[in-house]
């Protein structure tokens, strides 16, 4: 039987449990996207709470493609110190990280299909490329590229907002092109050990066929390609389940690219349900985003105790202006 705390390994990369931090945006970076202090310690009580492998908030790759206020940046070589110190910081509590690289908007506006010529597709490819082996020097164990929740690389993949008609549009492979010479691009640009992950939607609830084909489409493609890992998300109450959400279409994924690592995102709560889906689906780990808000130490809590209950109640008011924090948390 599989535990929630058994060792695995994905590439090259030893995780000490099946517990992953998801992306979650912090709202704490400088005005220029660097690091600070209260990332700094953000990232090493998650690397002290357990969590086997964190994820990074989405990084924006080039100067002029910030898309909020307080995002982290990671678009030149000026970066790669500091962060530098931030994966040797998770790198010392035992745990693994990937940045997770993300392309939303153009000086502030955001973008759609429509909106980008071939000429900014060539530029973006090679933006991912140029993160990544920048992310490679900088210490990450390696990449998550967000196709999830409605960003650009999304909005390509969906055939209900992809309307281009040339080679990037108005088929499921031309829809997954872009996504696919991203992944390209960077499995070129780093060493054969550095892991890289796809964040992608398996449901859209305006329309939830369509959005899973997608997803089935693309899956299967980087499968075939050797991608390390692929974490399924999705838009919109997927099912009457409470938590878990998505495992429905996580499972299906699993069984369609068994050779592939699925982790599952979107209310995963509690140790019961999280074991009975990896011992009766082919999801593989589990990622956290709201519960590790409210308890950075969740997961050394479960390490004693399986019936420990998270305190996160979902509440989703965690997101604020001046940095991502639970309103129940006292200073």
């Amino acid at each position: 039987m599989k535990t929630l705390f058994d060792k695995t390994v994905i590439n090259r990369m030893e995780i000490k449990n099946r517990f992953i931090r998801s992306a979650t945006q912090e709202l704490m970076a400088e005005e220029d996207g660097h690091l600070n202090d209260r990332l700094y310690e953000l990232y090493e009580n998650l690397a002290k709470g357990g969590v086997g492998l964190i994820i990074t908030s989405g990084a924006y790759i080039t100067a002029d493609s910030k898309s909020m206020p307080g995002q982290i940046g990671f678009y030149n070589d000026n970066f790669i110190e500091e962060y530098q110190k931030l994966t040797d910081t998770i790198h010392g509590h035992e745990s693994k990280v990937l940045l997770q690289v993300n392309y939303a908007t153009k000086n502030g506006q955001n973008l759609k299909p429509d909106d980008v010529s071939l000429e900014d597709i060539e530029a973006i490819i090679s933006a991912f490329g140029d993160a990544a082996a920048r992310a490679e020097k900088a210490g990450f164990d390696g990449v998550e590229i967000h196709a999830a929740h409605g960003f650009l690389l999304s909005q390509f993949l969906s055939s209900r907002t992809n309307m281009r008609t040339d080679q990037y549009g108005g088929t499921l492979e031309n829809n997954a092109r872009i996504i696919i010479e991203i992944y390209n691009a960077i499995r070129s640009r780093t060493s054969k050990d550095f892991v890289v992950f796809l964040k992608v939607n398996s449901f859209d609830e305006i329309d939830s066929e369509k959005a899973f084909e997608s997803c089935q489409y693309i899956c299967s493609q980087l499968s075939d390609s050797g991608i390390d890992g692929i974490e399924i998300s999705g838009e919109g109450e997927a099912s009457d389940y409470k938590e878990s959400i998505y495992r429905d279409y996580a499972a299906k994924i699993s069984a369609l690219n068994n050779n592939i690592p699925i982790i599952l995102v979107c209310k995963n709560r509690t140790p019961d349900t999280m074991v009975q889906i990896l011992n009766s689906t082919g999801v593989e780990y589990f990622a956290l985003s709201r519960p590790l808000i409210r308890q950075p130490d969740l997961v050394n809590l479960w390490m004693k105790d399986l019936n420990e209950v998270p305190k996160c109640i979902s509440c989703s008011k965690c997101m604020q202006p001046n940095g991502t924090s639970c309103i129940f948390n006292k200073d």
